[in-house]
Formats: structure tokens, sequence, C-alpha cells
């Protein structure tokens, strides 16, 4: 029991950090040109987890068995979708951003089935439901600006990052760890700083960076907090739960990243925008209640992955 209660207090933390970055990144972004803001972040990032694993003498080179989930999570869970989502905050509201973000569970839901043999329980099914029809309702296709060239790019880049995000999310999930997350973050975020500083050197000028007060604290926050212990928070949270379980429970990002813009940046609550919070959260909370003792194995105390596979919580 003490597994799952780490594994489900560890996704709320990660949920709440996540949240509240995305009023904090859209006010960064006012100072930093995207892929350089993105680029700032992951260097601090990997460079707090660096210092933190060789302090507790944990830093070690990790084995080949782990080079292809070190690259999947470096790419498609830090470098692009990180690239996509800042790039897109230049032209979309921090609320609404949020939620197109995380509209990864319509990628990840099928393909956990199919592929991971993960089984669709009376939970699962009613908290996706309600979770998807939160998004529906959050994100009025009949209300956008179509005539927006902007716009559009800025919502299909929010849209192409959950694609990755989903990607990753079952990568991570059917992947035969060696080493831990924690042991692997330094290298995905070092890998993943790299693609992002040559990317920033190509696109970006460098000169546009404002280094005012907002910047540093920013950057600072972003990068110990929301990169170093979110992003290994995440792939503990993907590893040790079913995919669609992680999926669902990360709808809650959008959910604090709305609210938390509305008291931070003074965005606009609608009805439609209350009535997809209390759908996401109602299915969020019928998700976790119903899926606690069913990913338990009564037996062990520990946590079953989705082929059968046994491994430990970090």
């Amino acid at each position: 029991m003490k597994n799952t209660t780490q594994a489900f207090l560890l996704l709320i933390a990660v949920v709440f950090i996540w949240g509240i970055t995305w009023p904090i990144m859209k006010v960064g972004l006012a100072y930093t040109p995207p892929i350089w803001f993105s680029f700032l972040r992951m260097s601090i990032g990997a460079i707090g987890v660096f210092f933190l694993l060789l302090i507790y003498r944990k830093l070690s080179f990790p084995p080949r068995s782990d080079y292809s989930v070190i690259f999947s999570i470096a790419i498609l869970q830090m470098a692009a979708p990180t690239a996509l989502m800042h790039f897109a905050l230049v032209y979309v509201d921090a609320g609404r951003a949020s939620l197109l973000a995380y509209t990864h569970p319509l990628w990840v839901a099928p393909v956990a089935v199919l592929l991971l043999k993960e089984s669709i329980t009376p939970s699962i099914a009613w908290g996706l439901f309600l979770g998807l029809l939160g998004l529906m309702v959050l994100f009025n296709p009949f209300s956008f600006d179509w005539s927006n060239s902007s716009a559009l790019i800025g919502n299909g880049m929010l849209i192409l990052s959950a694609i990755c995000w989903a990607a990753g999310i079952l990568h991570v999930r059917s992947h035969r760890w060696t080493s831990t997350p924690l042991e692997l973050a330094p290298w995905e975020m070092l890998i993943a700083g790299i693609i992002l500083g040559v990317l920033a050197l190509i696109r970006e000028d460098m000169t546009d960076i404002v280094p005012a007060l907002p910047f540093f604290a920013t950057i600072s926050f972003t990068g110990l907090i929301a990169t170093a212990f979110c992003y290994w928070g995440a792939v503990v949270v993907s590893k040790r739960l079913p995919a669609m379980v992680s999926s669902i429970g990360f709808l809650g990002v959008p959910v604090i990243g709305l609210l938390s813009s509305i008291v931070i940046l003074s965005e606009r609550l609608t009805f439609s925008l209350a009535l997809g919070l209390v759908c996401i959260v109602t299915g969020i909370c019928i998700l976790i209640i119903g899926e606690r003792g069913a990913v338990l194995d009564q037996k062990t105390d520990r946590l079953i992955g989705p082929i059968g596979q046994k491994t430990r919580f970090d």
C-alpha cells in the first residue's frame, strides 16, 4: 500500500506544480524567445539533477539497455513538447494552451488497449469519458477564429505536443527498465538541452533575451522545479501506473492551469470553462478512487506492469 500511496502523492504534486507553471511560462516568454526559454529551463534542470546525484553518489553512465527510453523521453517528453508549448504560448492564452497540450488521452487510451493489453475497467471508462468530455466542452471549435493563422499554428503545435507526450507515455510504460528514472533524468535533460540549444541558435536571436528580474525568476522556477523535479516525477508515475490512469491523472494539470491563469493573468472564467472543470475533476476522482485497489498486487504489495513485469518504486 505504501508504494501506491507514494505514486499517487507524486502524481498530485506534479499536477499542481505543472498547473501553476503555465501562467508562469506566459510571463517568462515576455522576456525570452520561446526556444531559448526551453533551452535555458532544460539546461538548469539538467544541472540541478546532475548536482543532486553527485551529492548522493548515484550519478552513473546509463546502460545500453536504457538508451532507447533515454532518447524517447529526451525527444518526445522534453525537447519537442517543451519547444512546441513555449512557441504556442506566444499566440495562445495560458489556460487554453494547458487544455490543448493535455489532450494526450485521446491518443494514449486506444493504443494502450491495443498494444499494451490494458483492460478498460468501469472506473477507467467513466474517468476517460468525463475527462475528455470536459476537454471537449472547454475547447469549443465553433467559437474559434479559423481565419487567424497565428492562432491556428499555436493550437496546432499544442496538439502536436500532446501527441508527442502520448507516444512517450506508452514507451515509458512498456520499457523494461534497468536504471531508475532519477538516474536517467540528467542524461535525458542533457540530450534535450543540446537539441534545444542547436534549434535556438538556428532559429532565434539570443540578444532578444531581456535580463530582468521576472526572467531570472521564471527560468529558475521552470528549470529546477517544473523541469528537474516534475519530469522525473512524471516518468515515475508513468512507469508505476497504467498508461490510461497516469494520462487521465495528468488532466488535472489543465485544471490547475486554468484556475491559476485566471488568478495570475486575469483570464476570464466562462460557463463552458466551469462546466469543463467539473467534468474533468469528477473524471479524475472516479479514476483515482477506483484504481487504487486495482493497480496493487495484494500478495507482494507491489505494482504490476501491463505485461506482468514487476518493477521497483524509486
